[in-house]
């Protein structure tokens, strides 16, 4: 008897001894799931409003999947970007304000992103590293999907700033004066980690599908990754296939209806994007990040959520977008709206503490608001003072001061350059900014104005340094010159291109700044029309009819003779009928330099720069 219960006391301890094994190893399973690092992706789009969004109230515009994003997401309702596409890129990569990281301009020489502060470019890249450095630095795995904008030529490409993985287009878009010859938003040609291919089908639909498949080799390694996915759509041009835009036409102006159509790809894309992420069992541990590089463009006077201004303006509808933000086993609250005020320079922080990855040296102008995410008060957010600056053409040398908008809680303060009065909107009450209420709220424009004093003192010396483009590297050679990274304005899309004569002033031309890497001899290629269009200089181009887009044909420009000038070397040579290249042989020196080409007629007179320029550095026997 005292034997069995012995044997009864003894089966139930083991059974609890058991039981407790059990749940321990449940509990490490669920342990080591929740501390598996979640995977990343940011999806941005180029030019959609606040109110380009039918959960945001659009009365047209049907989004279902962003819709439903939304409502699984938590919502930055006060959440503000630069009013324009290369200065918010730069703050998403860097966290850094655009005119301290250096990409506070579109083209112009200026769209190339900083690293730091020293004045040496040789130690930049390694002083503030991108959101692909640091992620790949800590064990992910970096793809990089569609638009890039920050720099086409090494060291600035998304390939050398940390992203393994990069298919992309030069400068702003796909007929960008910089981009391959006859890109126009179907089959095109995009640069794969550098070379070039074609791909097939519509944009938006190849930076997704291009996505897609990478994320799935991530999730056959099982490894996390990091998918920065920008997207060059509802950017003008607006090209996007019949069957997305026939839905608004008659409702809308057919302008209209394509930009809403290309807004239909996109989302018809998050679609397909969830259920991938569901086949694959990677939803619930994916942070998924939605939002859009600068306020309404297109459709910004049919309906902007109530709001004043679009693109390139310093009222709340130039730089306040949509952010949605989604991590289904990340501990986060449950879908609400967060309506403090936060900036996209937050995002890298922000990530890098919802992924537990440490932060680097450099400093950050944004915060991390993980705490808020999880439903944790930030109580210093809503003392948090934001400025909003960026350059527009003409501010070459450097921005303006007070052409900005000073941001705190619901206050902002308006001020177009020093000549022009400082406005004061409080967006709590008066969301339109309709009623300027500088003169009842003196004690706020003085705070507001001496934080954008101090602001401005440390940041201004900053946006005046050069960020040259590298020739004589073994990362990248030739190099090939466009005029978007001219210092000056050139032609900034391929109807220039094909025109050649600057119809509104004088030729367009301007220098490049360089940084020659190694001492030797260069081969410096000057031309009208890019090397793959295999077209004589002086000759004119055919009409180009694609899927999408049709072009006139290119003018025939009486160019004679060819001009180089670049190391306190100035050259010119003839130029003949048959000529595709004028082909120039100098020796560079290391260091700081400019590169600029003229184009004459038999007059002498200057016609325009060359649009398309090679240097390659010539091999050592």
């Amino acid at each position: 008897m005292i034997r069995t219960n012995s044997i009864s006391v003894l089966a139930v301890i083991f059974v609890a001894l058991a039981a407790v094994f059990v749940a321990s190893k449940v509990e490490g399973a669920e342990a080591a799931k929740v501390a598996k690092r979640p995977n990343v992706i940011i999806v941005l789009t180029d030019d959609q409003g606040y109110g380009d969004l039918s959960c945001n109230g659009n009365p047209v515009l049907k989004t279902p999947n962003l819709d439903k994003l939304r409502n699984e997401s938590l919502r930055l309702t006060d959440f503000h970007v630069a009013p324009m596409c290369t200065p918010t890129r730069g703050e998403i990569v860097t966290g850094i304000d655009c005119l301290a990281n250096g990409a506070w301009i579109v083209s112009s020489g200026r769209s190339l992103v900083r690293k730091e502060f020293p004045a040496d470019s040789d130690h930049i890249r390694a002083a503030v590293p991108t959101i692909g450095d640091i992620f790949s630095a800590n064990g992910y795995r970096t793809g990089h999907f569609g638009k890039w904008h920050l720099g086409d030529n090494y060291p600035y490409r998304a390939m050398d700033r940390g992203f393994e993985e990069s298919v992309t287009f030069s400068a702003w878009g796909l007929i960008s004066a910089q981009s391959y010859w006859l890109n126009g938003d179907f089959d095109d040609h995009y640069s794969h980690n550098g070379k070039t291919q074609q791909y097939h089908g519509y944009c938006t639909d190849v930076w997704f599908d291009e996505a897609a498949k990478w994320i799935k080799t991530q999730a056959g390694r099982q490894e996390p990754f990091l998918v920065y996915l920008p997207v060059n759509a509802p950017h003008v041009p607006l090209l996007v296939p019949e069957k997305y835009a026939s839905p608004y036409k008659g409702k809308v102006p057919d302008p209209l209806a394509k930009y809403f159509g290309m807004i239909a790809s996109i989302d018809e894309n998050m679609g397909k994007l969830d259920q991938m992420l569901k086949a694959s069992g990677l939803y619930e541990n994916t942070i998924l990040v939605f939002l859009s590089d600068n306020g309404a463009e297109s459709a910004a006077e049919f309906f902007n959520a109530g709001m004043r201004g679009k693109k390139t303006s310093y009222y709340e509808g130039g730089h306040r977008v949509p952010f949605f933000i989604r991590w289904p086993a990340g501990g986060l609250q449950q879908p609400t709206d967060i309506t403090d005020l936060t900036e996209c320079q937050d995002l890298l922080p922000t990530l890098l503490e919802l992924c537990g990855l440490p932060l680097p040296s450099s400093r950050f102008d944004g915060v991390s608001v993980a705490k808020l995410l999880r439903g944790q008060i930030q109580p210093e957010l809503a003392e948090r003072k934001l400025v909003v600056q960026f350059g527009l053409w003409g501010e070459f040398v450097a921005p303006k001061k007070w052409k900005c908008c000073v941001l705190q809680d619901k206050w902002r303060l308006v001020r177009n350059g020093v000549n022009a009065k400082k406005e004061l909107y409080n967006i709590a009450s008066d969301p339109g900014q309709k009623t300027d209420v500088a003169k009842e709220n003196p004690g706020i424009v003085a705070a507001l104005s001496d934080y954008y004093e101090q602001w401005w003192t440390r940041t201004e010396p900053l946006a005046r340094e050069f960020q040259p483009i590298h020739v004589g590297s073994d990362k990248e050679n030739p190099v090939f010159l466009g005029t978007e990274d001219w210092l000056h304005w050139g032609p900034g899309n391929m109807f220039g291109v094909r025109q050649g004569i600057n119809p509104a002033g004088p030729p367009w031309n301007g220098p490049w700044n360089l940084l020659v890497e190694r001492d030797g001899n260069y081969e410096i290629s000057l031309r009208r029309w890019p090397v793959e269009a295999d077209v004589a200089i002086m000759a004119g181009v055919p009409a180009f009819k694609g899927e999408l887009i049709s072009m006139k044909e290119g003018n025939a420009l009486p160019i004679t003779k060819a001009r180089l000038v670049v190391q306190g070397l100035d050259k010119s040579k003839p130029v003949t009928p048959t000529d595709k290249a004028a082909v120039f042989n100098v020796h560079l020196t290391t260091g700081r330099t400019q590169l600029q080409s003229w184009f004459y007629d038999a007059a002498g007179k200057e016609l325009c720069g060359a649009f398309y320029v090679y240097v390659r550095m010539i091999p050592k026997r």
